[in-house]
This record gives structure tokens, C-alpha cells and sequence, in this order.
């Protein structure tokens, strides 16, 4: 993650994050939801990485199932958050940038998980190939990487580059995108209210516009057999196995 969107998400995001998830248990409801869904197979204690972890909306139901978690996101504050929930669950929490994760893992890993647009955060379109051959070497042969992400390659004109991400009696969280050659840069504007008047939060991240073909042919020319999906939220989804 780029030192702008790690600013970004201290500044304006990360104290929200939850609650733009629609709350902690609904977050992490629909987050098992979703790990149903992939029908990953996983032996008790099995061990598996999440990278961008957050404040656990894929880790805390990994947990919940018995698996072991390494949950690693740059935003110390969202790990404070993840730690919080995830007492008396194998979950063990890292700061760290997602490109440095290998340092973190010492065995194979039964599934490596990168979900949420997560990916799009990195600095540069090379990161994206650099992870994807870290993660080979650390998965185990009949492990998986499951990715999500949203394809800003197709602009989005006019107005429908505002977009509302939601709204309630105290907060209104809107964002606007500004398409680049290869990124997108993301303005979320936040009203929050204080008492009887409303403060605003304007701030701006940098996004890869990555394409979808680009991900699944860096995967492929590892010896990855793909399946490219619809995730939640409308994210592209690509389960990703060595086998």
C-alpha cells in the first residue's frame, strides 16, 4: 500500500471502515457468507493469510472455523479493531505493507486470501505481478488465493462518477472518481454530525486500474489453474490453486 492511501485510510477511512461495512457482526456475516460460498476445504488448524486484512471481515470467520490467521494490513488502527474481536482466536495480527508478507509466513499456507479491492492499493501494476509470484512460493500445492477487486478499466462518465457509499442520521460517506491513464484517484468526501452541526472529511487515494485478463494471465503463466467469478459487491472474484 502506497503511503497516500495508508494516509488516506488514517485520515478518513479506517475509523469508519466498520461501519461502512454495515457494523462489525454484520460485516463479519457476510464475510463467512462468502467463505461459504468458495467452498475451500480447510483442515483444523490449518494455516491461512489474509492480506489487508482490516479489522478481520474475512479473518475472524477463518478463525471462527478453526483455522490459524495471519492478518496483515497497514493500518494499525484496523488491527487494533481486528485484535479486539479476535479473542481466544488463532489469529495473529502484523503491520506491515502486503509486499513484505513472505517475512511473516514460515510455512506453507493452506489458503492466502487478498479480498475487498485490496489489490488495487498497490503503488504500481508490477506490485500486483510481484505478489502474485510471492504468493506462489508460499502456498502449499493444494492451497488457494482468492482475490477480489473492482474492474475500473470501463470509466464510469458524468454523474455516475459519484457514487454513495452510505448515509445514516449522523454520517454520509460519498466518493468520487477522476480516471487516469492507469489509476483512478478516489475522493471520499465524510459528513459527520457533531451535536447540531455537521463536520466534513475530504481526502484522496490513488487506485490501479487493473485489469482482470492481466491478473488471471499473471496467474496462469505461474501454473495457476483460474476460476474468475462475481464476488460480493459486485467485485470480480478469481480463486486461483497450484494443483
Amino acid at each position: 500500500m502506497s503511503a497516500s492511501v495508508q494516509a488516506h485510510y488514517e485520515k478518513v477511512l479506517s475509523p469508519i471502515y466498520a461501519w461502512m461495512q454495515g457494523g462489525v457482526e454484520a460485516a463479519f456475516a457476510a464475510g463467512a457468507a462468502e467463505l461459504e460460498e468458495l467452498d475451500i476445504k480447510l483442515p483444523p488448524g490449518a494455516l491461512t493469510v489474509d492480506l489487508g486484512a482490516g479489522f478481520g471481515l474475512h479473518a475472524i470467520p477463518l478463525a471462527r472455523a478453526g483455522a490459524r490467521v495471519i492478518a496483515i494490513d497497514s493500518s494499525e488502527l484496523l488491527l487494533a479493531e481486528l485484535g479486539r474481536h479476535s479473542a481466544g482466536l488463532q489469529v495473529r495480527t502484523v503491520c506491515d505493507d502486503l509486499l513484505s508478507f513472505r517475512g511473516h509466513v514460515q510455512e506453507k499456507a493452506r489458503a492466502i486470501f487478498c479480498m475487498g479491492d485490496t489489490l488495487t492499493h498497490l503503488p504500481e501494476h508490477t506490485n500486483v505481478d510481484y505478489l502474485i509470484q510471492e504468493v506462489a512460493e508460499v502456498l502449499d500445492h493444494d492451497g488457494r488465493f482468492v482475490l477480489s477487486f473492482r474492474d475500473y478499466t470501463v470509466p464510469l462518465a458524468d454523474e455516475q462518477r459519484f457514487i454513495p457509499v452510505r448515509s445514516d442520521e449522523r454520517r454520509i460517506l460519498t466518493c468520487f472518481l477522476e480516471y487516469g491513464e492507469d489509476t483512478v484517484n478516489v475522493y471520499d468526501i465524510l459528513y459527520e454530525r457533531e451535536g447540531d452541526a455537521w463536520e466534513t472529511r475530504v481526502g484522496s487515494y490513488q487506485k490501479l486500474r487493473l485489469s482482470p485478463d492481466h491478473v488471471i494471465g499473471s496467474l496462469e503463466s505461474l501454473g495457476f489453474k483460474v476460476r474468475r467469478e462475481t464476488g460480493h459487491r459486485g467485485l470480480v472474484r478469481i480463486v486461483a490453486g497450484l494443483e
